[in-house]
């Protein structure tokens, strides 16, 4: 059994995340560094080249 494998090729979102904040969404920064929100609607995704 191959457990953890990818398929397909990756997708990289770009987050809008400075229009996320003026539409008043929260950010929050966890004790690891990590940037966190509880959502992050379609419309602030940017799909990127890869």
């Amino acid at each position: 059994m191959n457990v953890g494998q990818r398929h397909g090729k990756p997708v990289v979102y770009l987050v809008k995340s400075g229009e996320m904040q003026r539409d008043g969404y929260v950010f929050y920064r966890s004790v690891n560094g990590v940037w966190l929100t509880k959502e992050v609607p379609v419309k602030y995704l940017v799909k990127q080249e890869t």
